[in-house]
C-alpha cells in the first residue's frame, strides 16, 4: 500500500469533494480517501499492483479536476 497526497486546486465546494470521492472510489485498489477542502488536498492509499497514478490522475481529470502536485 502506498500513501499519497494530491493537491487539487480546482476543488472549491462540497460538490467537488463528492465528485472527487466518487471518481477515486470507482477505481480498484484505492483505500482510505480523506479529502480536505480547506487545504485543497486529497490523501489516500492505493495498491500499485491494482491501479497506477496515471489511472488515478486520469479518473480525476475525467471528473473535471487536475492534479497540481503529488506528495
Amino acid at each position: 500500500m502506498k500513501e499519497v497526497t494530491l493537491s487539487v486546486p480546482d476543488m472549491s465546494c462540497e460538490h467537488c469533494v463528492n465528485a472527487i470521492n466518487n471518481a477515486l472510489k470507482s477505481l480498484d485498489g484505492i483505500e482510505g480517501v480523506n479529502i480536505d477542502l480547506s487545504s485543497k488536498t486529497v490523501a489516500f492509499g492505493y495498491q500499485p499492483e491494482q491501479v497506477t497514478m496515471e489511472k488515478i490522475e486520469a479518473a480525476l481529470d475525467d471528473a473535471g479536476y487536475s492534479v497540481a502536485d503529488v506528495k
